[in-house]
């Protein structure tokens, strides 16, 4: 009993102190709630107190604004009124600018008016007098005015005859002469800008051999390496006693390409056999091939001729083993392409349309072995089927005057196909056909009435005719030789140009006794 007072006691002095505690904090947080609200109340009314400021220093500042907004406003009406106003004055001035105008020209049309009929009364009094003067004059010659008319007009007109003739031939004459002298400056440009050497190129192939006894080991035994190679190429191998050299002879010149290197790589190699030679010949075409594209698209490139077909290319290549007159065409085509755009660029054309046309032009020669017909028919065939623009087609149909030129780059590619082809040493041509020529050039001119006698001279570049005084007048004269000049360009093909020359020679004979 004695060990449980004091732990009662304990007891009850914790429990006191724990309710003491209790309330003290209740105190304490009944103390703190209400310092929180008094302190909420201030800060409520701080804040009202400051939307208060806010709210009125807003309105001020849109008070302002307004106020500076209707002062722009004001400015801007007086600035457009008083623009208005000013338009408005300028107005007024032009109307009253435009009212004295208008009085003038009412005042100077009713001068104008007044003039007129004056006009109109001065002439009718002048026909009236020329019809008075016209009746005295008939009266007095006893020749109606038409009759005089026509006997005036037949003595100025045989009067005037003989010098509108001369007028006329002397401003020929000039024109002729200034076309010739600027069409020779035009075209010395172009060759002189264009000089190329050109080596004339046979129709029949060489190869040359090491030694004599090769020709046996090409021949094979009883014969069968040199007819398989006859067989696999398509070209004559003709064998004769010509030393140390086989002459290859074929209607195709690409074919006889592929021979010479056929036979060419078999003599480098040593082994002549059927099946070597069938291997040999068509690694050679192969090469071939590969040259004729090259060569085509060398030619493209050196012209500056774009965007061609890659079969138009190929042909081209092909040119390059084609020869006319012993003329290599490839060679021959390019140089008539540039100088078609020389001559172009003088005289202002499309350059690039005529080297186009002149490195086209003779595109039809690569295919005349294969299709029938003319090469100018040919080439502008294959133009057309590749796409080629008319003009193109047009020139190199024309290029040969078997139609009309239907541009001026046209006839720029004629001009230099006759050029390239013309000048010394780029053609040959056998003596037979150079003769016949020059006996046809001379039957022409003597085939015109008046002509005495005609000579070729200049290798055919020019005639001479003679002509007989007491029958062909100085005016006839210049009719026979464009007579001439028409027969020769319809009659007779030749190269270039050639020049007539009519001469009439009157000669006074009397003997001193």
């Amino acid at each position: 009993m004695v060990a449980i007072g004091p732990i009662f006691l304990y007891a009850l002095l914790l429990l006191a102190g724990g309710v003491l505690a209790y309330a003290i904090m209740r105190l304490i947080g009944v103390v703190q709630l209400h310092s929180a609200r008094e302190r909420a109340r201030e800060l409520l009314e701080e804040t009202k107190r400051e939307v208060e400021a806010k709210k009125r220093e807003a309105l001020l500042e849109a008070k302002e604004e307004a106020l500076r907004v209707k002062n722009e406003l004001e400015k801007e009406i007086r600035e457009r009124r008083n623009e208005t106003l000013r338009m408005e004055r300028r107005l007024l001035q032009k109307e009253e600018s435009l009212d004295r105008k208008m009085e003038q020209l009412e005042k100077k049309e009713e001068t104008l008016a007044k003039k007129e009929a004056e006009c109109d009364r001065l002439k009718t009094e002048l026909q009236e007098l020329q019809v008075i003067k016209r009746r005295e004059l008939e009266r007095i010659s006893g020749v109606s005015s038409e009759e005089a008319r026509k006997i005036l007009l037949a003595e100025v007109e045989k009067e005037m005859s003989a010098e509108i003739a001369q007028r006329i031939k002397e401003m020929e004459a000039r024109a002729k002469e200034e076309c010739d002298r600027r069409a020779r400056e035009i075209l010395s440009l172009a060759i002189q800008r264009c000089a190329g050497d050109h080596v004339a190129e046979a129709t029949v192939s060489v190869v040359a051999l090491p030694n004599d006894e090769m020709k046996g080991r090409i021949i094979g035994r009883e014969g069968r390496n040199i007819r398989a190679l006859e067989t696999l190429t398509g070209i004559d191998l003709i064998i004769d006693d010509t030393p140390e050299a086989v002459i290859l002879s074929g209607f195709d010149p690409v074919r006889r390409e592929v021979a010479r290197l056929a036979l060419e790589k078999l003599i480098a190699d040593g082994r002549i056999h059927p099946a070597r030679i069938e291997e040999m010949v068509e690694k050679a075409q192969k090469e071939v091939d590969n040259i004729i594209r090259e060569e085509g698209e060398r030619a493209a490139i050196e012209t500056g001729v774009h965007g061609l077909h890659p079969e138009l290319i190929r042909l081209l290549g092909r040119l390059k083993f084609r020869t006319s007159y012993g003329q290599n065409v490839l060679k021959h085509s390019i140089e008539v392409a540039h100088l078609a755009g020389m001559i172009a660029a003088e005289i202002g054309a499309d350059v690039a349309l005529a080297k186009r046309a002149g490195l086209l032009h003779d595109i039809g020669k690569a295919l005349d072995h294969e299709v029938e017909g003319p090469h100018v028919t040919i080439g502008a065939e294959v133009a057309r089927k590749y796409k080629e623009s008319p003009l193109v087609v047009q020139a190199i149909a024309a290029h040969h005057g078997d139609v009309e030129p239907g541009s001026v780059e046209a006839v720029l590619v004629q001009a230099a196909d006759a050029v390239s082809a013309a000048r010394p040493g780029a053609r040959r041509e056998t003596l037979e056909s150079y003769l016949k020529r020059l006996q046809k050039l001379e039957s022409i001119a003597d085939s015109i009435e008046g002509v005495e006698k005609a000579y070729a001279v200049q290798a055919g570049r020019e005639i001479r005719i003679m002509v007989r005084p007491e029958k062909v007048d100085d005016a006839n004269a210049v009719r026979i030789a464009r007579e001439v000049v028409k027969k020769i360009e319809n009659e007779l093909e030749y190269p270039g140009q050639i020049k007539v020359t009519v001469i009439r020679e009157t000669r006074a004979v009397d003997y001193a006794k």
